[in-house]
């Protein structure tokens, strides 16, 4: 599939075969039943590759969908990384063809996988400088402890919220829960650094699990930094002193201003860029 046809998309893969189609039976396309992750690839190599595969091995397992050959994934991933000196690599796996009409399935499905390579987007690199302004979102996510973590198919809240602003000053949104939790961004998750440290929202009524999150924490750790998962809302979001947002690809954006109030770039988030800097330029497996 060429970039004009793709919408940027420059190569696609349906199980391993190029430009294969997609079944409109495919449970995820009618269902949402399946799950993805996005590898950001730098100099020819995958980010965190074993990280996002973990993960999305343990989806596989949450959601009981078979079949998904995570050795055939990474082999894939690793060669539309090596063909290009920086790209997206998007990675979906669904339960596969419905075999049976409705929800139910009968066990006898077998997972689909679609793996496409994006170009890099083009940026200048300003908002992990000079930092990001974001507006807090009217939309709540549903609690449901069953998909709590899962970067599953069905992201329609998301897009939902995402609608919400089309002012181009503002990057992201955050998220509350239907309980007044505080979750995440629309495309990130999100961290506060407070008197008691570094924190981010405990992730278990709802929310992704990113895998920059994940680093975030652990390297974080590593370097003496108080880090913990807690439960969070909006007083400690108004009370924080710093706040930065993470994913896959953009690593560590802060965040300069919340629906106009202004924060600033504090040392702690610009000690864990400074952390992180050197995985994301030359990138590790884990």
């Amino acid at each position: 599939m060429t970039a004009e046809s793709g919408q940027g998309l420059e190569r696609v893969l349906v199980n391993g075969i190029p430009d294969q189609q997609v079944s409109p039976f495919d449970r995820a396309l009618q269902f949402g039943d399946g799950l993805f992750e996005t590898i950001a690839c730098r100099r020819g190599r995958a980010r965190f590759l074993s990280l996002h595969l973990e993960r999305l091995r343990w989806g596989c397992e949450r959601l009981a969908i078979t079949g998904a050959d995570l050795d055939e994934i990474r082999r894939e991933v690793l060669v539309l990384a090596s063909e290009v000196e920086s790209a997206l690599i998007k990675v979906l796996v669904t339960r596969g063809t419905a075999l049976a009409r409705g929800y139910g399935v009968t066990g006898r499905e077998t997972a689909t996988r679609i793996t496409f390579r994006s170009p890099w987007p083009r940026e200048t690199g300003a908002e992990s400088q000079d930092g990001i302004e974001a507006r807090t979102a009217a939309l709540r996510l549903g609690e449901n402890p069953s998909l709590a973590g899962l970067k599953h198919c069905n992201r329609l809240e998301l897009v939902l919220a995402r609608r919400e602003w089309t002012d181009p000053a503002i990057t992201e949104a955050l998220l509350f829960s239907s309980s007044g939790r505080l979750i995440s961004g629309t495309m990130s998750n999100v961290f506060i650094v407070d008197s008691s440290g570094l924190r981010t929202p405990r992730l278990d009524l709802c929310g992704v699990a990113g895998v920059m999150r994940r680093v975030v924490m652990r390297e974080a750790a590593r370097a003496g930094i108080a880090t913990r998962e807690d439960i969070l809302d909006g007083t400690d979001l108004q009370k924080a002193g710093e706040v930065f947002v993470t994913n896959a690809r953009m690593g560590i954006w802060p965040v300069r201003a919340i629906d106009g109030r202004a924060l600033p770039i504090g040392a702690v988030t610009r000690r864990v860029q400074a952390l992180l800097q050197p995985m994301l330029e030359d990138p590790t497996d884990e």
